[in-house]
């Protein structure tokens, strides 16, 4: 499989240094409802969805459903089709998704409005178990997120490229894993999200918890899947771990839209993104990573015209910022 590199359109957002403003603040958006795929209650996903939608609802006066999913792969397929008008996804799954690879069944129409911040892959057990690296997995009860989850995607290749034998795997969401796994029923499980993860974050208010490293897997899965996945560190501070900081894999997340979506639709979803960035930071400290400067790098996904011509505006005040 051969998936374009994330590098390679890091210069494709070519942009002349001085543009005309399109717009003023007092324009209505021509959007008048929106539904917004996110993910399971408990992630970050839902947190920054919900922040959206209110946004959206409280200062322009759409109509807004935000619909709890699977996440990633769900939320994609609902782009694809339509039945979702905005949606969240991981950089892994959108990769596949726009080649029609498993789990997709064909080429989705997708495109990005921003990247926005990263995932960290989370691999919890409870302190005190036995288990304390992915080989301890083995005989085990494990959850590998839900079906038509990013979770469940990057779960399936980390444990592919550790060789180890197979654990039991159990397909549930975040909040449902974390009660799996207070209540015995599972030994850890897998979650790929920003940080902190509400649910886990309330997990380790509950019981001291494990994170299992996954860096010495972190160059094996650059190798394999194109430089999608990115080495991250979860710091000791984030869930109150005795065992210090947790190497571990990262993937950039995107919003994303279908690429049939009409060019102002698309650029006030963009410009409402970042004019929402104090409700995002007031949901999930995630939100703090969204920039314009950053957020035009979503390759292999290509950016929506109308994000184009949002960043396109917002350039000159951007670089301004910077250099001042």
């Amino acid at each position: 499989m051969r998936l374009t590199p994330l590098l390679a359109r890091r210069s494709a957002l070519a942009l002349p240094l001085v543009l005309p403003l399109y717009g003023c603040s007092d324009e209505r958006p021509p959007l008048r409802r929106v539904v917004v795929a996110t993910g399971g209650q408990g992630g970050v996903y839902y947190e920054l969805g919900r922040a959206l939608a209110h946004h959206l609802h409280d200062q322009w006066g759409c109509q807004t459903e935000v619909r709890a999913t699977a996440a990633s792969v769900e939320n994609l397929r609902l782009v694809a089709d339509g039945a979702a008008d905005v949606a969240f996804a991981s950089l892994d799954s959108v990769a596949l998704a726009l080649l029609g690879l498993p789990p997709f069944q064909r080429p989705m129409k997708i495109s990005a409005l921003a990247q926005i911040y990263d995932d960290y892959v989370q691999l919890i057990s409870l302190r005190g178990t036995s288990i304390d690296h992915l080989s301890d997995l083995a005989g085990h009860h494990v959850s590998a997120g839900a079906p038509g989850s990013g979770t469940e995607l990057v779960a399936e290749r980390v444990l592919a490229v550790g060789g180890f034998a197979r654990p039991s795997l159990a397909r549930l969401g975040v909040a449902d894993s974390v009660q799996a796994l207070l209540g015995g029923h599972i030994q850890a499980f897998f979650f790929s999200g920003g940080l902190p993860t509400p649910a886990i974050a309330g997990l380790a208010d509950l019981r001291p918890i494990h994170i299992i490293p996954l860096g010495d897997h972190v160059e094996i899965l650059q190798r394999r899947y194109q430089g999608v996945y990115v080495r991250k560190t979860i710091p000791s501070v984030t869930y109150h771990l005795s065992q210090g900081s947790v190497p571990t894999a990262g993937i950039h997340n995107l919003l994303v839209v279908n690429d049939r979506m009409p060019q102002a639709d698309a650029y006030w979803l963009t410009r409402v993104l970042f004019e929402a960035r104090v409700e995002f930071a007031a949901a999930h400290a995630e939100a703090r990573h969204l920039h314009q400067r950053t957020a035009v790098y979503t390759a292999p996904a290509p950016l929506h015209p109308g994000a184009v011509r949002y960043y396109r505006e917002v350039k000159p005040m951007a670089a301004a910022t910077t250099d001042g």
